[in-house]
């Protein structure tokens, strides 16, 4: 974070020069020094107030009242008339183009028109999941590490800097919130589902900014996008497992993270618990920043390539539903493929968040692999292999597509993958049984 949050700041060089001039030879006035104190710790006893309204280890509140604030020279809650009936028909345009290219059915049952406002209001539910196990494990850490001789000398600092700490994670996130707003396009702009279930929503004040560099009519510039977030919504709703596959990844990742202990030390010499500056210094310094782990880099790079087959398989099918309806398709195809891969807004949030960063690095991978799969197997063939998580593509599999499709079609040549799946698992508990009757 640049900024000074909970209504601390540098001085005002304005000040300064006001006191330079009152003839008092650059000294500071003891009554104004007074002032300035009972000013200070009136922000404190706010701040301290405002933290106590949040339980968790994010402010939540806080995060959401940052995040509006910031935007608020952008369109309230209500959407213009013509924006929402622009999002439905587009939505709708975009779903009967994608029933010939899936057997997914669609899974969106309502089109909404959000603003930048509407959507931290809808997402936020989503973001307290993802977050708070990370600032949890990040505010829990470095206290399980203290002696528990230090943990009572130090307690009532310790609830400050918990409370501080909740109120550092929700300003850096209703900033970070407040910046992805202004930007995404969709609600699943960033491949993780975080608007409300079966709900497709655009947000068109941010598509008319994105369409101004494409050089192509905004209508066309919908229906793509409708057409993406369309898809998005279809394989979130018929692919029971992904949604919280996504999600509990994050959360693996959390649980993997590990604090340098050895910082506390220099925290001690940092933070004077009559000085709440220190105290905000030090939560912003990055002292107690946690240190990647093995773990973590497996959490990671699952994540990673579980998000390029979910954005693989919507370039495809986006791609075989509008490419011959939508003259600047292959354009636009091109550009959310940069946009995506190269890590946007969404990577920036999360890598300042958790330091989990969000980019599909493989998106070409899984596309081709993808690809593949539908043009020598079908679409059938192709959508089945999310029926269930252990038939999705590996990392492994995206650096030989082939290997995987050869193994593929033979199993569906022999029978169905999901029966041979439970077939193998029945043959293995019976095994097991078998050989705990012969002990």
């Amino acid at each position: 974070m640049t900024e000074f949050p909970f209504g601390f700041g540098p001085p005002n060089p304005e000040d300064r020069d006001k006191k330079d001039s009152s003839g008092q030879g650059g000294q500071e006035n003891p009554a104004e020094a007074f002032n300035q104190l009972g000013q200070m710790l009136s922000q404190l006893g706010q701040m301290l107030s405002q933290a106590g309204t949040s339980s968790g280890p994010v402010n939540y509140d806080l995060a959401k009242q940052i995040a509006l604030q910031k935007l608020a020279g952008q369109p309230g809650f209500g959407p213009p008339a013509d924006s929402v009936s622009a999002v439905r028909d587009a939505v709708h345009l975009a779903e009967m183009w994608l029933d010939p290219v899936t057997i997914l059915p669609a899974g969106a049952t309502s089109a909404r028109s959000w603003t930048s406002r509407d959507w931290v209001e809808h997402t936020l539910p989503t973001w307290q999941r993802l977050c708070d196990p990370v600032a949890r494990r990040v505010s829990g850490a470095w206290v399980e590490a203290l002696p528990a001789e230090a943990k009572q000398a130090a307690g009532p600092l310790l609830s400050m800097v918990g409370q501080m700490g909740g109120m550092a994670f929700g300003s850096q996130l209703g900033n970070a919130l407040a910046q992805l707003a202004s930007e995404v396009l969709t609600s699943t702009d960033i491949g993780l589902p975080l608007g409300p279930p079966e709900t497709a929503a655009l947000i068109p004040g941010n598509i008319e900014e994105f369409t101004k560099g494409l050089e192509r009519p905004s209508s066309e510039v919908m229906v793509f996008l409708a057409a993406r977030e369309a898809a998005h919504q279809r394989l979130f709703a018929h692919v029971p497992w992904l949604r919280q596959r996504l999600l509990a990844t994050v959360e693996e990742f959390a649980s993997g993270i590990r604090v340098d202990t050895s910082a506390l030390e220099q925290l001690a010499t940092q933070v004077d618990p009559a000085n709440p500056q220190s105290i905000e210094d030090a939560m912003r310094s990055g002292m107690l920043e946690p240190q990647t782990t093995p773990e973590q880099q497996i959490a990671l790079a699952r994540l990673e390539t579980l998000l390029a087959l979910v954005e693989g398989w919507v370039d495809v099918v986006v791609g075989d539903a509008v490419t011959d309806r939508l003259p600047g398709a292959d354009a636009m195809r091109e550009t959310l493929r940069r946009r995506r891969a190269s890590g946007g807004p969404a990577e920036q949030t999360f890598a300042t968040l958790v330091g989990l960063e969000l980019r599909p690095r493989r998106l070409r991978a899984a596309a081709a692999l993808w690809r593949l799969v539908g043009d020598r197997h079908g679409l059938e063939v192709r959508d089945g292999v999310w029926a269930h998580p252990d038939l999705v593509p590996t990392a492994e599999d995206l650096d030989e597509p082939m290997d995987f499709a050869d193994r593929l079609g033979a199993a569906a040549i022999d029978d169905d993958p999901i029966a041979a799946i439970e077939r193998t698992e029945r043959a293995e508990r019976e095994n097991g049984d078998s050989g705990e009757d012969e002990k």
